[in-house]
């Protein structure tokens, strides 16, 4: 009868056990899930945030003068004495490792202006 009890508390330990492992397997695909669409919303939310920055009050510069790039950096502010290459972040975001380069470029002095001109069409 003891060996019978035993094996009946330990059919429904098992049983048990199985359904939890269940449940947690589920639950880690639920995370997944919802850390996945976290995370999508947050690209989401930033690029909105890059589009519309140059409209805001705070913004410091004539955003007319302002032209999107999007990337690699949101993009270049035209003033009258200096061109102004801008990236905007949000929360705790952080420069990309391709715009830290283009940060170090920049303050290298290794930026240039090229005209580029078509060659005239032969008649």
């Amino acid at each position: 009868m003891d060996i019978l009890l035993l094996l009946c508390v330990s059919i429904i330990l098992l049983i048990a056990l199985t359904v939890l492992i269940k449940s947690l397997i589920q639950a880690k695909r639920k995370i997944k899930l919802l850390d996945h669409s976290i995370r999508s919303q947050s690209v989401i939310s930033g690029l909105n945030f890059e589009q519309w920055v140059p409209l805001s009050v705070d913004y410091p510069f004539d955003p007319r003068q302002f032209r999107f790039l999007g990337n690699p950096i949101d993009g270049i502010q035209f003033e009258e004495d200096k061109i102004i290459l801008l990236e905007f972040k949000s929360g705790k975001s952080k420069l990309s490792s391709k715009q830290n380069h283009i940060k170090h470029l920049v303050e290298s002095g290794k930026v240039e202006f090229l005209e580029v001109r078509q060659a005239p069409e032969l008649t």
